[in-house]
């Protein structure tokens, strides 16, 4: 169902008091804005031990007009090599542009590991909010790094442990339409995490990784276009 109009948004994210470190963002409105040629696609791992995970069930909305404008970068808008289509996604994890209260210089990103967002900081007391997966339980972490090295279409070198948990995983990938990596990866400091794509929309705003940032990677893409090699990443 595409559901076309503009209507604003107000949402704060509030929390209890282990939460009250989280940055708060207001949304104002959706804003969706697509930079270049998105490019291929691929098919992601889970990386869970029990290998891939079911998409969750559709969403139905009883009122339409309750929903936000559709996106152009929404699945159905996206190259089908890009990212399957077919599954609904939460609205709130559609890249929007928010209003932004906290201190961090433009520029910055900051990662809200429990409520599955990804912020790039801009000026003028405004963010670019993306939807991400994050690590399963036991696998989450919390830091602050820079990015220390960006690729498009990367390959893949599962680590040690990994292999350990999952001896099934390949020992090497190329990067390409089958690489978990996906179309755009960002390395954080001297880490194994990354920030990097997917085209499994359902894992989006989840718990599903070993650690690493997921994003669908239309959204991977137009991150990769706005920042660079040496970006602050606050990890909360």
């Amino acid at each position: 169902m595409r559901i076309f109009g503009a209507i604003a948004i107000s949402a704060v994210l509030v929390g209890s008091a282990a939460a009250q470190q989280t940055p708060q963002f207001v949304v104002v409105a959706q804003q969706p804005d697509v930079r270049g040629n998105l490019g291929g696609g691929f098919v992601e791992f889970l990386f869970g031990d029990r290998g891939r995970a079911a998409p969750p069930p559709p969403v139905f909305y009883s009122d339409p007009a309750m929903l936000p404008p559709m996106p152009v970068n929404a699945p159905a808008a996206v190259d089908p090599m890009l990212e399957p289509g077919g599954y609904p996604v939460d609205p709130q994890f559609e890249r929007q542009r928010v209003e932004y209260r906290g201190s961090e210089a433009p520029g910055t990103i900051v990662i809200d590991t429990p409520n599955k967002f990804l912020y790039l900081v801009e000026p003028n007391g405004q963010a670019i909010r993306y939807g991400i997966g994050v690590g399963r339980p036991g696998f989450t972490w919390s830091g602050v790094h820079s990015i220390s090295t960006k690729k498009e279409w990367p390959d893949w070198v599962p680590p040690k442990e990994m292999l350990e948990r999952q001896p099934y995983l390949p020992h090497f990938m190329s990067g390409g339409p089958n690489n978990p990596l996906g179309a755009r990866a960002m390395y954080l400091g001297s880490t194994l995490y990354r920030i990097h794509g997917s085209n499994e929309p359902w894992t989006i705003g989840r718990n599903v990784s070993s650690g690493c940032i997921r994003m669908r990677n239309a959204d991977v893409i137009d991150l990769y276009e706005r920042v660079k090699v040496g970006t602050k990443v606050i990890v909360l």
